[in-house]
C-alpha cells in the first residue's frame, strides 16, 4: 500500500470522491484552508471520506475556497481491525484526548457506557465525532471510527455480540504480565477493550463482567492508571499481541 503523504494537509469530505468530481466546500473548511493554511485556488491537498480512499484535490475558487476539483487517487479505502474502544466517559479535555488516541490506536468504534461510579452521564456526541476526524485527517487514517451512543453497562453487555473477546482491565485483578495473558487470547473474531470509570467498577459490575463467556481480565500493572492513560496502555498491549500490530510483515 502507497505510504501516507503527511506534508500535505488532509481534509474530511463527507461527499463521494471520484476523479473529476467536485465537492462544495462548507464555511468552517473554506476557513481552515483559506485563513489558517493560507492556500488559495490551485494549492491542492489530500481528502478522504473514509469509504473511497484518499485523492489529490485542487482547490477551486476565487479569493475564497470554495469547492475542490478531485484528481488522482493516492491510496485506496482500507479497513480497521475489529476494535471497539468501550469505556467510562471522562470531564471534557480528558475525554477529548481519549477519543484522539483511540482513534491513533486504530479502534473501529468508540462505546461509552454509564457504570455506578461514572461521573459524566451526558456527551456530546457531535464533539466526539470531531475529534475522531481531526485524529484521522492527522494521522493519515481513511476510516472514520464509528461514535455509539452512552449506553449503561448492563445494557451494553446484554446487547454486545458474545463471540467476541472482552478484554476487561481491571485494576483489582491479581498484578501479572498483561502480555502474557494477552498472548492466551485468542485472535479469531472482534475485541472489546473495557476500561471503567476513575472510581472503579463496583464489586456487582465486576461479577457481571466475569461471567461474560470470552472475557479476559487484564492487570495494567502494578500502580493505578488514570483511565486516560489506561486507554492507552490497554490499546497498545491489545494491537501489539492480538491486534494489528502483530506480524505486520504478514498482512
Amino acid at each position: 500500500m502507497p505510504l501516507a503523504d503527511f506534508r500535505s494537509p488532509r481534509l474530511f469530505v463527507d461527499a463521494p470522491l471520484s476523479a473529476g468530481a467536485q465537492v462544495a466546500l462548507e464555511r468552517g473548511q473554506a476557513n481552515y484552508l483559506g485563513n489558517v493554511l493560507r492556500l488559495g485556488a490551485g494549492s491542492t491537498i489530500l481528502v478522504f471520506n473514509g469509504r473511497d480512499g484518499e485523492w489529490r484535490a485542487a482547490i477551486g475558487g476565487g479569493k475564497r475556497p470554495d469547492r475542490l476539483e478531485i484528481g488522482a487517487q493516492t491510496r485506496p479505502q482500507d479497513s480497521l481491525p475489529d476494535l471497539a474502544y468501550v469505556f467510562a466517559p471522562l470531564k471534557h479535555a480528558r475525554l477529548d484526548y481519549m477519543a484522539q488516541k483511540a482513534v491513533e490506536m486504530g479502534a473501529a468504534t468508540l462505546q461509552p457506557v454509564l457504570t455506578q461510579h461514572t461521573q459524566v452521564s451526558r456527551i456530546n456526541g457531535e464533539r466526539m465525532r470531531a475529534n475522531v476526524i481531526e485524529a484521522a485527517e492527522q494521522c493519515g487514517i481513511l476510516s472514520i471510527a464509528a461514535v455509539e451512543q452512552p449506553l449503561p453497562l448492563e445494557r451494553y453487555l446484554t446487547g454486545r455480540d458474545q463471540q467476541r473477546l472482552l478484554v476487561f482491565c481491571d485494576e483489582a485483578a491479581d498484578v501479572a504480565s498483561p502480555v502474557a495473558a494477552l498472548g492466551n487470547g485468542t485472535r479469531s473474531g472482534g475485541i472489546d477493550i473495557l476500561i471503567g470509570p476513575e472510581g472503579g467498577f463496583s464489586e456487582a459490575e465486576r461479577a457481571m463482567l466475569l461471567k461474560q463467556p470470552k472475557v479476559l481480565r487484564l492487570s495494567l500493572g502494578p500502580r493505578i492508571l488514570r483511565a486516560d492513560t489506561a486507554a492507552v496502555a490497554a490499546l497498545t498491549l491489545v494491537q501489539a499481541t492480538l491486534g494489528d500490530w502483530h506480524n505486520v510483515a504478514e498482512r
